[in-house]
């Protein structure tokens, strides 16, 4: 799908460097799957101390279910 968008220059420069992507096209692409990964971690993050863990599971039992 082609979308033209109009990003500052500078900022593009500066992800081809850090990235060591060879195109632009590749450190947008980077970049997004990046931002993606933390907003997914975030959302995992705000669930510490939220969900009720079972004292009574036996994790090593269940690595032997069949």
């Amino acid at each position: 799908m082609a979308t033209n968008l109009a990003i500052d220059p500078d900022l593009l420069d500066r992800a081809l460097e850090v990235s060591g992507e060879k195109t632009k096209k590749a450190a947008v692409t980077m970049a997004l799957q990046e931002f993606i990964a933390r907003r997914q971690q975030r959302k995992v993050l705000e669930l510490m101390g939220k969900l009720e863990w079972d004292q009574s599971y036996d994790y090593k039992a269940e690595r032997t279910r069949k």
